[in-house]
């Protein structure tokens, strides 16, 4: 994700991702269960009528079935919709199914979920705004 616009999304943990070249202001994710046959206009029509954010922004929107090997993602470009889809070859995405909302996710979360790890890592390191130094 060429994540590159004023929210900082330009992340070296994405460099290795065709999501590297998106320009897209933020990113979330449809927590739950996503229908995988939907396509286009289903997919955005629950961003603008379940979700009540906007479709033809430049957010990127990211869904997951139940099987949770497969991931959806819709990004509108100025000009139409981008559809990704991506399978899991191994192993399962840790999709977090706690209810029906979206949530806005960091370019490194975005990065641990498509490596099947949760985006809730209680081990990372969590950065500091400022320390005072005496």
């Amino acid at each position: 994700m060429m994540l590159t616009n004023t929210t900082g999304l330009n992340h070296p943990a994405l460099r290795s991702s065709v999501l590297n070249e998106l320009l897209v202001d933020n990113v979330y994710i449809c927590v739950g269960y996503t229908d995988m046959r939907r396509s286009i206009d289903g997919l955005s029509a629950t961003v603008k009528q379940v979700f009540k954010l906007e479709p033809c922004s430049r957010n990127l929107y990211l869904f997951c079935g139940r099987r949770s090997d497969r991931i959806k993602g819709l990004l509108w470009e100025g000009d139409g919709f981008l559809l990704f889809y991506k399978r899991m070859e191994t192993g399962r995405l840790q999709w977090p199914r706690e209810e029906s909302e979206v949530r806005k996710i960091t370019p490194q979360q975005l990065r641990w979920l498509l490596e099947g790890l949760s985006i809730k890592q209680p081990r990372a390191l969590r950065k500091i705004d400022s320390v005072v130094v005496v």
